[in-house]
């Protein structure tokens, strides 16, 4: 599904740049009962993401700092989206250092596999945050530790705490 969108800010300290989807094209991935997409801005960039209610029957995707940089958004600025069905079992790259992590570690693979998609898909997005190979297992190590010390629950706070301290 391809539409033009422009670029906006809630300016609320919860969500800020997104774009709205419009309608059509939401109730169109709601009634295969699809949420998680791969959103491609101008030709230019791919990522995946999911589409977010904001309440009054507007829906929209986040565009984060990152993106907007290298393409050189502003608000306002308006560009083609093509959207379609994420098919992936994650909705994120799935790093090969949390693969390697959780192939080791058989008990901590079954504690991340129980969690939500939405948790799973937190540790998934800290985890690709890290550039550095060896950094990257170092966090994957502490995630899935942390499930260990937690009984299988993430506790943010804690975890963030540990994750900072390496």
């Amino acid at each position: 599904m391809e539409f033009t969108a422009k670029l906006e800010n809630f300016n609320t300290a919860l969500w800020t740049y997104h774009i709205k989807v419009p309608m059509s094209v939401v109730q169109a991935f709601l009634d295969k009962g699809i949420k998680r997409l791969v959103c491609t801005i101008a030709d230019e960039h791919t990522f995946q993401c999911a589409l977010m209610p904001a309440g009054d029957g507007v829906w929209f995707i986040n565009i984060n700092k990152k993106i907007r940089d290298k393409l050189r958004l502003t608000e306002g600025s308006r560009f083609a989206i093509k959207l379609e069905e994420d098919t992936s079992e994650f909705g994120l790259p799935f790093p090969e250092e949390l693969k390697e992590v959780l192939a080791q570690d058989p008990e901590g693979a079954k504690l991340f596999y129980v969690l939500t998609p939405g948790k799973q898909r937190n540790l998934i997005y800290v985890a690709n945050q890290v550039k550095n190979t060896d950094l990257r297992i170092r966090k994957c190590m502490i995630m899935i530790d942390h499930l260990h010390r937690h009984d299988g629950k993430i506790n943010f706070k804690a975890l963030y705490q540990d994750l900072k301290n390496t």
